[in-house]
């Protein structure tokens, strides 16, 4: 019982350390030499034409938040799905309120419009 959480300790820091290390060797390693040349916007490397501050809708967004909120649901409801027959009654009860909660959150994205187009 004990490797199983040495294990999990080991993949905790490495999920930890690695990143952090590789933030800090980007910022070590990265030119500090900013001009104003550097500063100034360009479309395929050649010199803006017109306004180059144009707003956009970004109905996208919600699109993309939505599918986040799922996409992390499903993983918790893989591990379910794996165990399905060996888990109790309160355990299958317990994660058909979750998917409930879940519908609720669809539908109410769905009456506020959030999944329409434009």
């Amino acid at each position: 019982m004990g490797a199983g959480y040495a294990v999990l300790g080991v993949i905790l820091l490495w999920g930890i350390i690695f990143p952090t290390l590789l933030l800090w060797l980007s910022r070590l390693f990265h030119p500090k030499n900013p001009t104003p040349q550097k500063l100034l916007t360009y479309e395929c490397g050649l010199d803006t034409q017109g306004e180059t501050w144009v707003q956009f809708k970004i109905s996208y967004f919600m699109y993309a938040l939505i599918f986040i909120a799922f996409d992390v649901e499903t993983i918790f409801l893989y591990p379910w799905a794996i165990k399905f027959q060996s888990l109790g009654l309160f355990a299958i009860v317990e994660m058909f309120i979750f998917i409930a909660i879940l519908l609720v959150g669809f539908f109410y994205a769905w009456k506020e419009g959030a999944l329409e187009w434009m």
